[in-house]
């Protein structure tokens, strides 16, 4: 046998191992998505775990989708205090600057 069969020959089975380890390995990821997942129906209600966790995140986002417009409003209301209060700050050093600089009686 010739030095290029021969390394041909074992690259061809280092891939052909490397493609069995990948599929065992698949095989127990897959086992263990399944463990996590739970048992999987398709034609009947979900009894998967994941399906379940999806529908109620589904749930839980279409009860809060009232929430994004009002926390704009809010912000937009806040902004407003929070510009009024600059303003009140500001007027209340103003006068503790007047108030400081008057003479004692």
């Amino acid at each position: 046998m010739n030095v290029m069969v021969c390394l041909a020959l074992a690259s061809v089975v280092g891939a052909a191992a490397l493609f069995v380890a990948l599929a065992l390995f698949l095989r127990a990821i897959d086992g263990e998505l399944e463990a996590i997942g739970g048992p999987a129906t398709r034609f009947v209600a979900p009894t998967n775990y994941l399906s379940k966790i999806r529908i109620g995140v589904r749930a839980i986002e279409r009860q809060t989708d009232d929430l994004a417009p009002q926390a704009t409003r809010l912000n937009e209301r806040l902004g407003a205090v929070r510009d009024g209060l600059r303003a009140i700050d500001g007027n209340l050093a103003a006068l503790i600057a007047a108030v400081s600089r008057q003479r004692p009686r």
